[in-house]
């Protein structure tokens, strides 16, 4: 399981002001900025999968160190930390004190150096600007999730409670990745054109990778079968990047680079044998399915309903509810470990009243489950609790929020969880990006034929090399595939 964030590449606020032209003059980086940074540098490594270990490790940090002097918060390279993340979110973002941070599948998105200069110099921006420090600093969940907001800090009691309050946002991490409004990112985006532009790069690089998010958020709401483009509705707050695009081209159009870099064939062979998807060392999601080798299990989500794969917990999120599944520490009390539960989900003050803990066998395994009733800023909702007995020393279990009042869509979630055996974990494989030169009589479709999925596959090839679908291929261009690691 990995944690789920929203890249800040991509985040914008509806309804906030335009920014103004001027762009903020960055001030230099203090002893305060770097101790701020350097606190949370081992929680953001924790929360999205640890630093990625791969051949591609020193090229990032190269370009990223090049596009951050830009900014003026230093002029030495080496004050900048820049991390390629182990996470199959399409995610960046920056800390005070000089630390980027760009995950592997972002990563993977991109077309060229450039890009890879434009998403770094963008969050880098957000630094510079101070964003954060003028932003509301409090997590606000929308919708369903309402009733976990009030999980918001420290580590509650238990590793599961832990583990659970890292997930609702309740860590210091957690505070720095939040969404900013539209005119930052607007202003994030100018700085980041400019930087670009200032270090020799293509300026429009930010408008193409921008489009490139926008390609790939609207096909993962169609693989996700949520028939649009739009965001989950947990993350109402933070749109589509589609609307930056064409204000990120004027951008590059009204600025003077000292040269149109993008290096893209360079950064192309990068990618070769990168990690893609899911690392199965925190499960995979497959379709409908989460399916963990290590952990030896699997569950499966009800139809309609999008699974995230985090860190700490697997999200299960659609119109009518959402659920999470985590795990943590057991005693062999299933109505200790089920309670638990709820006090993480109530907090401090909002003790949920769930009475007895039922017992059931589901798929052989031992089940405590109950569901209390909360008020909500979105109205009352019933919170259901499933532990699920692994060992004597193991549990895990699965919270869902549904209206109150209505049928849980949930029933066929909490009876699917079950063990897998040796032959099943075995069969499951990471997939990498292999990077292929186009050959005579190759097309979209021949190539995406080999793509490691058994849905979307000329989708998949499409977004992934930013290619139209009725696009003819170039004898000799270098392009993306997805395989499974031998």
């Amino acid at each position: 399981m990995k944690k789920v964030f929203l890249i800040g590449v991509a985040l914008i606020a509806v309804g906030a002001k335009k920014p103004k032209d001027a762009l903020p003059v960055a001030q230099p980086m203090t002893a305060s900025d770097k101790a701020t940074g350097a606190k949370a540098h081992p929680e953001i490594l924790k929360e999205f999968g640890g630093a990625y270990e791969g051949s591609q490790v020193i090229y990032v940090r190269s370009v990223g160190q090049k596009i951050a002097v830009q900014s003026g918060l230093s002029n030495a390279q080496g004050d900048f930390t820049v991390t390629l993340l182990n996470s199959s979110v399409n995610n960046a973002f920056a800390l005070p004190g000089g630390f980027v941070y760009v995950t592997r599948e972002l990563m993977g998105l991109m077309n060229s150096e450039a890009e890879l200069a434009s998403v770094l110099g963008h969050e880098v921006g957000h630094v510079a600007a101070r964003h954060a420090q003028s932003r509301n600093k409090r997590a606000t969940m929308g919708g369903l999730g309402a009733i976990a907001a009030t999980v918001l800090g420290g580590v509650l009691a238990g590793n599961q409670g832990a583990q659970l309050g890292q997930q609702l946002g309740g860590n210091l991490a957690t505070r720095w990745v939040m969404g900013f409004s539209r005119s930052q990112e607007y202003q994030a985006d100018d700085l980041g054109v400019a930087y670009l532009a200032k270090a020799g790069y293509d300026p429009n690089a930010a408008s193409t990778m921008l489009a490139a998010l926008a390609a790939q958020t609207a096909l993962d709401a169609k693989v996700q079968g949520r028939g649009d483009s739009k965001l989950p509705a947990w993350a109402s707050t933070h749109p589509d990047p589609a609307s930056r695009v064409v204000r990120a081209a004027q951008k590059a159009a009204a600025s003077k680079p000292v040269g149109k870099a993008l290096n893209a064939d360079v950064f192309i062979n990068q990618l070769d044998g990168l990690l893609y998807d899911d690392d199965p060392k925190q499960g995979i999601v497959e379709g409908q399915e989460f399916i963990h080798p290590d952990l030896k299990l699997k569950f499966t989500a009800p139809a309609g309903f999008a699974l995230s794969n985090g860190t700490d917990a697997v999200t299960v999120s659609g119109s009518t509810g959402q659920a999470s599944f985590s795990g943590g520490a057991y005693t062999g009390d299933m109505d200790a470990f089920v309670a638990s539960v709820f006090k993480a989900i109530g907090g401090q003050n909002a003790a949920l009243d769930y009475g007895s803990v039922k017992r059931t066998t589901i798929n052989g395994l031992p089940v405590g489950y109950a569901a209390a009733t909360a008020t909500t800023q979105s109205g009352q909702m019933t919170v259901t609790v499933y532990g699920y007995e692994f060992s004597k020393s193991q549990a895990y279990f699965i919270y869902a929020i549904t209206p109150a009042n209505a049928a849980t869509p949930f029933t066929s979630l909490f009876e699917s969880v079950r063990r897998i055996s040796d032959a099943e974990a075995a069969a499951v494989k990471p997939r990498v990006l292999d990077i292929v030169t186009v050959k005579k009589g190759d097309t979209i479709a021949s190539l995406s034929a080999k793509m490691a999925y058994s849905t979307f596959k000329t989708e998949r090839f499409v977004t992934l090399n930013a290619l139209s679908a009725g696009q003819a291929l170039p004898v000799g261009r270098k392009v993306k595939i997805v395989t499974y690691k031998n």
